[in-house]
């Protein structure tokens, strides 16, 4: 009786779990006991046959190949290998004199006739996998031209099924949120905001704890801000899901990380790090404490300036705040004009302008398909292009949506407006990291001289009380951006959705005990 091997398969763990397996080896049995066979060990495997690897497959192969048994039955020649290099180690296997069956198909591997026969079968059968290859690739690029992500939701979002956009996840969507926010600061390393976000109950889905590589790419993924990045094409896609972030925060995300935004420490974070230069040689002013006090030093060598105190950084910043700050009748003239404008505009679409920056955009994209068809850009070009129209887009549809809740709900800017009136009190009553925002956000030409502190409000704190004009508009984003423009109506700046530092300390920080809504301390 001649011994041999049996091989069975199946593509997936799933299709284990079902009747095939047990076919074959049900047919495998009756093949052998008709033709004299005895099966001396069984191969099993669960796994894809369309690429070579297969760790089973090979083992078998190689113990073949030192003759422990004397053939090898399989149910039929596409659970043997779809692939060509596959099929070639089992046709070695034949020229070294290893007899080869199939359970279920009548082939004579030992004559011509009928190895060419199993060639051709076996040609098919790549064939088909290849083809199947196509179309998976055709249905899942649909998807995601129609704005659908065919793949598992990342963490912070919910399958629905096919076909169906991902939805916020209610327990781990916030935390997320509160990860990217954190540290688009600048204030807080990658430990820091995972410790944070761990204590506060993020868990993988599986229960497990979170490590730094998994925040790091959360940290580094556009799907948060509504796009959809596919790595190993480098094809970036504009989704349909509802994003966690606005662009403007992933982007600050990504300076941060690229070492482009203001280092990342935690240990010792003296609230003035990196605001300051040193007015004679443009240096760092970098904090130390010494016996109970910060000192900001300028280690330059041969520089004059030495070191100053932080309590006189300190009252710097309070004077320049008192000489910014808005009076009651400044105020009332902004809230005079901000009434104006609200009846005349609010209710009323997204503005013009952006909507003529978003079709600019998409006859841009227009012209980067032709140039790549006409094969006047290669495909990396293209792709890189693209991507950043398509980030520029979804920008301003967060420029849109925040326009549209400023006309909607006034309130935002009443604060916003008290704020300006009580600026100095603000800064007095706010926490030392609170306390860092407002003054990188509101002044600006920081420099130490000897022992002398000089800075200046922001060009746009300036233009607000010289033109009684409003800055309103979306999160900071580490740069002003006003550009030295001199707005002369409330329109202008809310239909270009300039940034207002002082409307996002309004969101923070003006509250009794300067507290997050879960009674966290920021």
């Amino acid at each position: 009786m001649k011994r041999c091997y049996a091989y069975i398969r199946v593509s997936t763990v799933k299709q284990g779990d079902g009747v095939s397996l047990e076919a074959q080896k049900e047919a495998i049995e009756l093949f052998a006991c008709q033709n004299d066979i005895a099966i001396s060990e069984w191969f099993e495997e669960k796994i894809t046959a369309a690429k070579k690897g297969r760790p089973v497959f090979n083992r078998m192969i190689a113990q073949l190949r030192k003759r422990k048994a004397d053939g090898l039955v399989i149910y039929k020649i596409d659970r043997s290998a779809r692939n060509l290099a596959d099929w070639a180690r089992i046709g070695e296997l034949a020229d070294l004199g290893i007899d080869i069956h199939f359970a279920t198909e009548s082939l004579d591997f030992r004559s011509r006739g009928g190895r060419l026969a199993a060639d051709v079968q076996a040609v098919v059968a790549a064939d088909y996998v290849r083809n199947l290859r196509e179309e998976c690739i055709k249905g899942i690029n649909g998807r995601l031209k129609q704005g659908l992500y065919p793949f598992k939701a990342p963490i912070g979002y919910l399958d629905n099924g096919g076909g169906k956009p991902k939805t916020p996840d209610p327990e781990r969507a916030p935390l997320i949120r509160r990860a990217f926010e954190r540290y688009a600061t600048g204030q807080y390393s990658q430990r820091a905001v995972l410790a944070d976000v761990t204590a506060r109950g993020l868990r993988k889905g599986d229960g497990s704890l979170f490590r730094p590589q998994n925040l790091e790419l959360i940290l580094g993924n556009p799907f948060y801000c509504g796009m959809i990045r596919i790595k190993k094409t480098g094809s970036t896609y504009r989704g349909c899901h509802e994003p966690l972030i606005p662009v403007s925060i992933f982007e600050r995300v990504q300076d941060v990380k690229a070492g482009k935004a203001l280092k990342k420490v935690t240990r010792h974070n003296h609230t003035y790090r990196l605001l300051f230069r040193c007015k004679l040689c443009a240096g760092p002013m970098v904090p130390e404490r010494q016996k109970g006090h910060a000192y900001y030093r300028c280690h330059s060598k041969d520089c004059r300036t030495k070191s100053v105190r932080e309590e006189a950084i300190e009252a710097a910043v309070t004077e320049c705040l008192q000489a910014a700050q808005l009076s009651e009748d400044e105020a009332a003239n902004i809230k005079k004009k901000f009434d104006d404008w609200f009846r005349q505009t609010a209710g009323s679409d997204p503005t013009p302008m952006i909507q003529a920056r978003r079709q600019e955009i998409a006859g841009k994209l227009d012209r980067l398909t032709d140039a790549l068809i006409d094969r006047l850009i290669d495909q990396e070009t293209f792709q890189e292009r693209k991507k950043s129209l398509l980030f520029d887009d979804a920008g301003l549809i967060d420029q849109a949506q925040e326009w549209a809740r400023n006309c909607a709900n006034p309130q935002g800017f009443m604060e916003f407006l008290e704020l300006t009136k009580s600026l100095v009190s603000t800064y007095e009553m706010a926490a030392p990291p609170e306390r860092r925002t407002i003054v990188e956000m509101t002044t600006s030409n920081r420099t130490v001289n000897g022992k002398n502190v000089v800075l200046e409000p922001s060009k746009w704190l300036m233009d607000l009380r010289h033109n009684a004009v409003v800055l309103f508009g979306g999160p900071h984003r580490g740069a002003g951006r006003t550009g030295g423009a001199n707005y002369n109506n409330i329109s202008e700046v809310f239909c270009s959705a300039q940034i207002s530092a002082l409307e996002k300390i309004s969101r923070k920080f003006v509250t009794s005990n300067l507290k997050e809504p879960h009674g966290h301390t920021l």
